[in-house]
């Protein structure tokens, strides 16, 4: 049973998820978000999901780094489960962790103790139903990435990386574009193009051409995601890089005139994908001015090497 966005404000319609797991009596409800810029609310699934009997599964992938770094709100104190990946904001190798509860789960009407079985489950599931031998190379890698965590400048970085997403947000809204939600608290904003008669797809191809890497996404009121209307933009790698607030305006500029071009091209193209794909690929006075804006996205992007490739 999904439970879904308001579509005039792209939040989550918590009341309606309430009403929807009494009538369908979910055993698990899952908080769990790949596009999404504000924080859950845990306290208020883990109301529903006890008023349904239901376990609480919080993923917490995109924003582990945000939550270890204690800069958003952190599922752990209302969560049966929570799992996460080690890469995005962690900046680890990629791999998973799945922390669950253990001990008393509730207290019977009759006093008797009703303890949590999760733990024999989650790791029969994991081992040897799902992972097969381990990669040391990468348990090590793990380890680093952790060690970084506790230490003072991971909380550094991660300030940053939210200061320049809402930074990011403010700038493409100042551009007139429209961020769903209206604003972002994490590391992410979803744009959705549709008022300025873009889709995702174009928009992803010609940020792809000038060197700036986003994914097309579905954005609130699509009726399908192989015509997503929205792009997601994102801050950690950027400010790995050492990106800060006046950078980032640089980059919305760089977007902005990516989307620009994208709807000249319409114009001469047509609404077809294919078409606007081969117009982009073959029309020379098009070429000409991609490959300017692409060399100047490089040559910004080359005076922020990557850590640890200071020649990159």
């Amino acid at each position: 049973m999904p439970y879904k966005v308001k579509p005039d404000t792209g939040l989550i319609d918590y009341n309606k998820l309430a009403e929807d797991a009494k009538l369908f009596k979910p055993k698990i409800i899952i908080a769990g978000v790949s596009c999404y810029s504000r924080c859950l609310d845990y306290k208020k699934f883990r109301e529903i999901a006890d008023e349904n009997n239901a376990y609480l599964f919080s993923d917490m992938a995109h924003i582990s780094g945000l939550v270890a770094a204690g800069v958003i709100a952190s599922p752990f104190e209302y969560s049966d489960v929570v799992s996460t990946t080690t890469h995005k904001t962690l900046r680890g190798p990629r791999a998973g962790v799945i922390f669950f509860r253990k001990g008393i789960k509730n207290i019977a009407k009759n006093g008797e103790k009703i303890m949590y079985d999760l733990e024999n489950k989650i790791n029969q599931a994991v081992f040897p139903g799902l992972q097969g031998g381990p990669h040391n190379h990468a348990i090590a890698g793990i380890a680093t990435s952790m060690k970084q965590v506790t230490t003072p400048e991971f909380v550094t970085y991660q300030k940053q990386v939210i200061a320049n997403a809402k930074r990011l947000c403010s700038q493409l809204q100042e551009f007139g574009y429209k961020i769903s939600t209206g604003g972002t608290d994490v590391h992410m904003l979803l744009v959705d193009l549709r008022p300025v008669s873009l889709t995702g797809s174009k928009a992803e191809k010609i940020l792809e051409e000038i060197s700036i890497a986003c994914n097309k996404n579905t954005v609130p009121g699509d009726r399908s995601a192989f015509n997503p209307s929205g792009i997601r933009l994102g801050t950690p790698a950027l400010t790995t890089r050492g990106l800060k607030e006046n950078d980032i305006d640089k980059v919305a500029a760089f977007i902005h005139k990516g989307l620009i071009l994208a709807k000249e091209i319409t114009i001469k193209s047509g609404p077809k994908l294919v078409d606007f794909k081969n117009t982009l690929e073959n029309d020379d006075h098009f070429r000409k001015q991609i490959s300017a804006l692409k060399a100047e996205v490089e040559k910004f992007a080359q005076s922020f090497p990557i850590p640890g490739h200071e020649n990159y």
